[in-house]
């Protein structure tokens, strides 16, 4: 598995802003691949609920805040780590999510969009 997140991790850095004045193939596929794992409403709450949080959460609080079962908040929990976007720390028989802060940045850069049109 980590090998799997260094992967993602990877293609996180290959990214390049889409107002450049061209991605190559790799590049837009990276690209693709982080649009596709934000591609769900509940990973885009479970983005934002981190955002917002002054500390680490624990995967126990997502279940009320998204109002899914736990199985499904674990499987999206899992493909936002997988994606690099997200850090989790085992404390106990819990796990605890935070932003990867550089994931963060670099998918903040590449959405930048300003000055690109109209």
């Amino acid at each position: 598995m980590r090998e799997k997140l260094m992967r993602s991790l990877e293609l996180i850095d290959c990214c390049r802003p889409l107002g450049a004045a061209a991605l190559s193939d790799e590049e837009a596929d990276a690209t693709a691949a982080l649009f596709r794992t934000l591609a769900d409403p509940a990973r885009v709450k479970i983005v934002n609920l981190l955002a917002t949080a002054a500390a680490p959460v624990c995967a126990c609080e997502f279940e009320p805040a998204l109002g899914l079962s736990q199985p499904t908040v674990s499987h999206h929990l899992k493909k936002l780590t997988e994606a690099g976007l997200l850090e989790r720390e085992q404390r106990g028989k819990w796990a605890y999510f935070s932003l990867n802060r550089d994931a963060v940045a670099t998918l903040a850069a590449v959405a930048d969009l300003k000055g690109a049109c109209c």
